[in-house]
C-alpha cells in the first residue's frame, strides 16, 4: 500500500507541475522577471541563455524535498514530492530545449497528433517576442485548437 501512495506522490506531483510551470511562465516569466525570460524569445549566437537560470531556482525545491525526504525521517514522504518535481523537469527539459528547439542535435520527428499539438502550441508562444501578447504557457497540456494548421519554428 506504501508504494502505491508514493507513486501516487510522484505522478499527482508531476501533473501538479504543469500548473506550476504554466502560472511561473505567464505571470513570473513573462511578467517580473522578463528580464531573465527575454532571452528565450530572440535570437543570439550564445549556447547559454539567462533564461536558463530558472532551471537552477526550480531545482532547489526539488533537491531541498528530496534531502529532507531522505534526512527526517518523519518527513519521508516528501522526498517524492521532489522525485515529482524533478520527473517534470527532466521531461521539460527533454520536450522543451532538445525536442523543440534542438539546443541538443538530435534525430527526432514528431508523429503523434498529441506531440504535435504541444509542439504546434509551443511554435505560437514563440510568435510573439514580447513580454506581453503571448499565448499557450503550458508544456504537457495544449488544447485542441493548436492542432491544426502550421506555425512558424521558433528562432
Amino acid at each position: 500500500m506504501q508504494h502505491l501512495i508514493n507513486t501516487a506522490l510522484v505522478v499527482g506531483t508531476f501533473f501538479f507541475m504543469e500548473g506550476v510551470a504554466w502560472f511561473t511562465h505567464k505571470y513570473i516569466m513573462h511578467g517580473i522577471l522578463w528580464t531573465w525570460h527575454k532571452s528565450h524569445h530572440v535570437k543570439h549566437p550564445h549556447t547559454l541563455e539567462r533564461n536558463d537560470l530558472f532551471a537552477l531556482v526550480f531545482s532547489i525545491p526539488s533537491i531541498a524535498l528530496i534531502v529532507a525526504g531522505y534526512e527526517i525521517e518523519s518527513l519521508s514522504w516528501l522526498k517524492f514530492v521532489g522525485f515529482g518535481i524533478l520527473g517534470y523537469g527532466i521531461f521539460y527539459f527533454v520536450f522543451h530545449d532538445v525536442i523543440v528547439h534542438r539546443r541538443i542535435k538530435i534525430p527526432f520527428k514528431a508523429k503523434s497528433p498529441y506531440m504535435k499539438r504541444i509542439m504546434n502550441a509551443h511554435y505560437v508562444h514563440h510568435t510573439v517576442h514580447s513580454k506581453e501578447g503571448a499565448e499557450a504557457f503550458g508544456f504537457l497540456y495544449a488544447p485542441k485548437k493548436y492542432e491544426k494548421g502550421a506555425h512558424p519554428k521558433p528562432k
